[in-house]
């Protein structure tokens, strides 16, 4: 029997002038954070450093670069795992995402710009730099928060330093009659935060709560999902929950989102501090990029928590 509570994100509010650190609303905004992510492992962020103009701007630029060649589509290749392009899967027809890796850089966003118009598209870079540093400023202003809420702010600079950010860009057809509306199969994240942000009011985002119930996320154009990935989880030493989510088409529409994912170089560990008596060590210290890649082969990606197959204790 699922439970009958009718689960629903928390929204936190993070326009800018209410948050500076250090302030009562800033200490406010952060309980809230750190209980919605042990909760729910996720939570709602109205965020007014993306306006409306340049919401509309990156959603229009992922149509024009969705209504690319497939062929021109799959150039966007990696050596990272899981970082290129996705699509024409049997399991998730519906879906097809490409990968833009250090997006908050112009050099990242030039880098993958240059693969899918070669003869040049300034609008694309003009409209995907100010997004994406804007959302990856709104990620560190989480994380943050958890540190200072932990107690261990001391090592959220070495963290930052570490931190690189790859943004998915994600279209979801509108499925055709007798389709499955599977946008996408229930998954963790592997990243330590991940931001996901949606073309105006086509929802479809659903998460697992706790009780094993699932819900609906229902968002407005300037909120953006903060969802705590399996990196984090492990670093927390299990207290942040990294919560399965999916996509559910309903409509007649097309739907266009972003993530953007933060992982780390090198060693992810839980910090000292976090680890005592009442909550003794779960995860041996791991490769950000070396989890990736256990977690790209088929036979690990339908495992439970891959994050514990791969270096829990």
């Amino acid at each position: 029997m699922g439970s009958l509570t009718q689960h629903k994100l928390p929204i936190i509010d993070f326009t800018k002038e209410n948050l500076k650190p250090g302030t009562s609303s800033w200490h406010k905004a952060s309980k809230q954070v750190l209980s919605a992510l042990e909760e729910y492992g996720c939570f709602v962020a109205v965020y007014d450093e993306v306006s409306l103009d340049l919401h509309d701007k990156v959603f229009n630029k992922l149509e024009e670069l969705f209504d690319l060649p497939t062929a021109t589509k799959m150039q966007n290749k990696s050596s990272k795992p899981l970082y290129g392009y996705v699509g024409q899967i049997p399991v998730v027809p519906l879906y097809e995402s490409m990968g833009i890796d250090d997006a908050n850089t112009l050099e990242g966003i030039q880098n993958f710009s240059k693969v899918m118009w070669p003869n040049g598209n300034d609008g694309f870079s003009e409209a995907m730099i100010p997004f994406s540093k804007a959302i990856s400023e709104l990620e560190q202003m989480a994380v943050k928060m958890v540190f200072e809420s932990y107690g261990v702010e001391k090592y959220y600079e070495p963290h930052l330093k570490s931190a690189s950010y790859l943004s998915r860009v994600m279209k979801y057809r509108k499925p055709e009659m007798n389709e499955s509306n599977m946008g996408f199969v229930a998954h963790t994240d592997k990243s330590f935060m991940s931001i996901i942000h949606q073309k105006q009011q086509i929802d479809g985002l659903e998460v697992k709560a706790k009780d094993g119930e699932w819900f609906r996320v229902e968002l407005s154009p300037s909120s953006f999902v903060v969802m705590a990935g399996d990196a984090i989880l492990a670093w927390s030493n299990n207290r942040i929950h990294s919560p399965h989510h999916r996509v559910m088409m309903n409509g007649d529409k097309d739907r266009y989102s972003l993530a953007q994912f933060s992982f780390m170089k090198g060693m992810v560990k839980a910090p000292e501090e976090l680890v005592d008596h009442d909550h003794p060590l779960q995860f041996k210290p791991f490769d950000h990029i070396e989890f990736l890649e256990f977690y790209s082969r088929p036979e690990n990606r339908r495992l439970e928590s891959a994050i514990r197959t791969y270096c829990g204790i």
